[in-house]
């Protein structure tokens, strides 16, 4: 079997699902390759300058090089009625013949332009969702059909989704909002969504097991000026407003000057950057590696996220953290069972949740419930393995129609 999957971008290093997903597939004997544009990770903000510049600058269009067994594509990009558009599609999918595609958004010119390939290349085609409410305007307030607002996502988004949807075999939502999202805004049918998380990497992502981990722990603990009684509440991702986890280092800091044993160190970059740094107790550090990340998270006792979700979560519970998010996160199954929730932007009960956590064995507790509920639930090898019998029986019902 040769599977494709399309991505608007793609940045090495990270732990997508265009990182992680192609990595198992591949281990299950799928011939894997990764298409992506040569946009940089954040092109969508608009911004000058990205938060991810000095960690992951933009791919050279037309390259191609292996990477954990798959082969990655990089091509050029273009605008098309003010929407970016991947160049050369045709010509790759021609040059691939793949058995499968798989884009990761329903809708766009990528969704547009691999349903409109698929007859003539006889592929079977699958696409993703993983739009949560958090980060979609149109789903967080009451908009009418005949607004404007309402009749411009109609028009460049349902209406083409449904056309895309009609020749998908299955639509892959990440969680249930972001599957209501796909049928309410961009037009997919509801018995074609499936909602199927996004998953960690078992290999880098588990609790401290043995002597080895925990002097790997306490030294990175050391090097940041963290002794072992502390309790360092970790964060990781963009710096900015809309992640917003400059909260978390004042709630930090409000609670270093009450005595408490709290400190934070936050994994990132972003305009919040100096602020955070300027919070007493609290730590920052650039960007790392998807391959790094497993042993700040030991080096840690607390997760935070306190404003709109984020896979990280997954890879902190995994590594037996406790998560904290806040109380309107849609994807509660990250946080039952292994976290608590505050209330949204409230400062106040988030340094009381914090403080909940004081004890450590809660936190163990928590933080076993989560690491066994994400090797069970959450791995990247048990979803490739789920989505490689979808592309089979996909392939067996095509061949039946040829046959017929």
């Amino acid at each position: 079997m040769r599977v494709v999957l399309l991505s608007e971008v793609y940045g090495k290093g990270m732990g997508y699902l265009e990182n992680l997903m192609p990595k198992y597939l591949a281990r299950l004997g799928v011939e894997t390759h990764v298409v992506a544009t040569d946009l940089s990770m954040s092109f969508r903000r608009n911004s000058e300058k990205s938060e991810y510049d000095n960690f992951a600058p933009r791919n050279l269009a037309g390259s191609v090089e292996t990477l954990d067994s798959y082969t990655l594509h990089i091509t050029a990009h273009k605008r098309a009625l003010g929407q970016m558009r991947m160049a050369g599609l045709e010509e790759k999918l021609r040059l691939l013949r793949p058995d499968v595609v798989q884009t990761m958004t329903p809708i766009g010119w990528i969704a547009l332009d691999a349903a409109l390939h698929k007859r003539s290349l006889h592929y079977q085609l699958f696409t993703g969702c993983h739009y949560h409410a958090s980060v979609f305007p149109l789903a967080k307030k009451k908009t009418r059909l005949l607004s404007s607002e309402g009749l411009h996502s109609f028009a460049l988004r349902k209406t083409p989704g449904r056309l895309v949807s009609l020749v998908t075999r299955k639509c892959y939502a990440i969680a249930q909002d972001c599957a209501d999202i796909a049928e309410k805004y961009f037009g997919v049918e509801r018995t074609k969504i499936a909602v199927c998380p996004l998953g960690v990497d078992p290999e880098i992502f588990y609790p401290v097991a043995d002597d080895q981990e925990a002097a790997a722990r306490a030294a990175l603990r050391q090097q940041w000026g963290f002794t072992e009684s502390q309790i360092v509440c970790i964060y990781t991702g963009r710096f900015n407003a809309e992640k917003n986890p400059l909260l978390l280092a004042k709630a930090v800091e409000r609670l270093f000057h009450s005595g408490a044993p709290y400190r934070g160190l936050f994994i990132g970059d972003g305009t919040q950057g100096e602020a955070i740094a300027a919070c007493a107790g609290s730590r920052t550090h650039p960007f790392v590696t998807v391959k790094e990340l497993g042993t700040f998270y030991r080096a840690a006792d607390i997760g935070v996220w306190p404003a709109q979700e984020s896979m990280s979560m997954l890879d902190a519970a995994a590594c037996g953290l406790p998560i904290v998010a806040n109380h309107t996160m849609t994807a509660t199954e990250r946080l039952d069972g292994n976290g608590l929730a505050y209330r949204l932007n409230d400062l106040e009960d988030l340094a009381r949740v914090l403080s909940a956590l004081r004890d450590a064995e809660t936190r163990v507790h928590l933080g076993e419930l989560g690491a066994r509920k994400m090797k069970r639930e959450y791995s990247w090898e048990s979803i490739a393995r789920q989505r490689v019998r979808d592309y089979e029986t996909a392939l067996g019902s095509l061949h039946c129609l040829v046959k017929q």
